[in-house]
This record gives structure tokens, sequence and C-alpha cells, in this order.
């Protein structure tokens, strides 16, 4: 029983054909893969960034304005992060996770405060069901205040990753200047609403799964941050919930998915939503996503934009911390009803 001792799925799975009882769903909360939809071109918005700053600017404003309002998710093509930074990001990930475990464990930690580790599941601390994914979590704003901490195996890792996640920063401050003209807001009023902001990253692992229809990479969910940019490689396993319906968003080359966060949902008061999704994992091929996570700064007060209250639309949310935010989301696990529920007025 030697493999009941390893910290990671990677390692407990090795050899092994099928899923561990503490991975296995309740009938009722399984991902009853045949009832998915295939998104097609009209599932998920695809919009096209080239003319941003252009003579389209007014029409790509409204697009973005319609898919965070009916959708919560769109892609992005045209995005301005470089194909060969993009493939560069793929490739150190894969490289992390085929490490040998000694070395991989050297950045494990089931402590959800600290900012660089390697964990499995979601919250190990308090969670009853187990997920299927390995995952190194990463604070990659202000870049010079984590970098050190993070692995230095493979050697390339700390200056390929940093130089991605400046690349994407970029495109996030240019989607939520986008957004916030989408709401009638000044095109700063969402960054300046964050205070000192953050950026984390997670480079998640899900690998081959024995009996998929069991368990998930991450169960149904909402993103607790302000916006997500997720980079796919070409294994197909997200899925959003749309009308109703989980619906597979499969991987484009070359583009990002975004996602609005439930702070986004506070601002814009419940005018754009944060949408549920969730990961499966299939039994044929190991997959790899990384997501990234930009936020408030924990001191920031987050609550809906003024210029967005009115008689007929009062607030929503009352104002909070996101540190307040954040520890509630972190501390009950990924439950599937939303956590913004808790922060209504009195």
């Amino acid at each position: 029983m030697a493999t009941a001792t390893k910290l990671l799925l990677t390692d407990l799975m090795s050899g092994v054909n099928h899923v561990p009882s503490n991975y296995v769903r309740p009938i009722s909360d399984r991902p009853n893969l045949r009832d998915v939809q295939i998104s097609d071109a009209s599932s998920i918005p695809l919009i096209d960034l080239k003319d941003l700053h252009g003579h389209n600017h007014s029409n790509i404003i409204k697009q973005i304005g319609l898919a965070c309002q009916t959708d919560g998710f769109f892609q992005v093509k045209n995005h301005g992060v470089p194909e060969e930074m993009i493939k560069d990001m793929s490739s150190i990930a894969r490289k992390f996770f085929k490490l040998p475990e000694s070395e991989r464990l050297k950045m494990y930690s089931d402590d959800p405060s600290k900012t660089t580790r390697l964990s499995t599941s979601f919250n190990v601390r308090t969670e009853k069901l187990s997920n299927w994914r390995d995952f190194l979590r990463l604070h990659c704003y202000p870049l010079e205040d984590y970098v050190q901490e993070w692995p230095n195996n493979p050697p390339s890792f700390r200056e390929q990753v940093g130089e991605y996640c400046t690349s994407v920063r970029g495109l996030v401050l240019r989607l939520l200047g986008a957004i916030s003209e989408s709401l009638g807001l000044e095109k700063n009023y969402i960054v300046e609403a964050l205070g000192k902001q953050g950026q984390h990253m997670a480079l998640n692992y899900y690998p081959p799964c024995p009996e998929p229809e069991l368990t998930y990479g991450l169960p149904g969910h909402t993103d607790c941050n302000l916006i997500t940019i997720l980079l796919q490689d070409d294994v197909p396993g997200l899925q959003v919930l749309r009308n109703g319906k989980w619906v597979a968003v499969n991987p484009i080359p070359n583009t990002f998915i975004v996602n609005i966060g439930d702070m986004m949902q506070v601002i814009s008061n419940d005018k754009y939503k944060s949408v549920l999704h969730r990961a499966v994992v299939n039994c044929n091929s190991e997959r790899i996503s990384i997501p990234t996570f930009y936020c408030p700064s924990p001191d920031a007060v987050v609550g809906p934009a003024k210029d967005l209250i009115s008689h007929d639309q009062p607030a929503m949310y009352r104002n909070f911390t996101y540190a307040e935010y954040f520890e509630k989301f972190w501390n009950r696990g990924l439950a599937t009803e939303c956590c913004l529920d808790l922060f209504k007025p009195n």
C-alpha cells in the first residue's frame, strides 16, 4: 500500500487502473458526459482584438459587452501575446510535470496561503472528495516580488514564465479598459478600483483517468477573482454552463479563453455574469491548462460601481475587501452555489 502515501495524483496513479474511492463522486454529482453539448463556432463568442485601438473600436467594445452580459465567457484572437511565447509556456509546463517526483516535491505545500506551491486537487486540508488534477500555483505580480520563489528546474522556467506573465498582464489591462468602456464607465475605472492589483497563475495537470465518468478535474465553480485568461493545450476538457446545459469548449489554436469572475459581477452590479464552468478528464490523454487570474489586492474594497447603481437598479452587493471574499471562497471549497450570495446587502 505504498501508493497511499503519495502526495500527488501523478505519482499515485502510476500503474493504477481504477479511480481511488476518495475521487469517486456520488451518482447525482457525476459529469454525465453523454449529455454534454459540443461547442461550435457560435457557442462561445470569438472576438478579434486586432482593431481594439483602431477604427473598429466601438464595435469590439459592443461585442465584449454582449459576451460579458450573455455568456460570461468569450475567446480572443489577435490578442498580442506572441505565438512562440504561448508554445514555450505550454512546453515548460509539460516539462515541469515530467520532472522526477523528488524534484517536483521541492515545491509541494498544502497551505493555500503560500504564494508559490505545488499541490493536488483543490484544498486538501478541507475537502472530502478529491479532484483529478495536480497544480503549480504561482503569484506573479509584481514579478520581482515572487520570481525567486519559483522553480528553477526546468532551467528556463523563471525566464519563460516571467515573460509570459508580463505579456498576459498587458492583454488583461487592455481587456479591463474595454470592459470598463462597455459598462459605460471611464476606461481606467476597473483598474483603479483594484488597489495595487494581484496576478496569480496555475499550471494545471490532468493525468489520464481510467474512469473519467466517475470524477472531475475540477467540478462546477465560478472564479473568485476579477477576470481569468485561460491557455489550453489541444486536449478538450473545459465545459461551461449555458442555458442549463454543459457545453464543451474545444480548444482553438493560438486563442485565449476569457471569463468573467465574481469580482467583475460585483463591480458591474450584476450586469455581467460570473458563470459556472468545470474541467472533465479523459482516459487517453493528459491535459494541461494554464489560467491567469487577475484580482484586486487583498485590501482593496470591492463593491458595485456607483454609476451603475440607481433607483431602478439598487446595489446588489455590500462593499467588502477582496481578502474577506477570498478566504470564504477558498475555505468553503468548490461549491456549486455562488459564494457571492454571502455578500448581498443585509
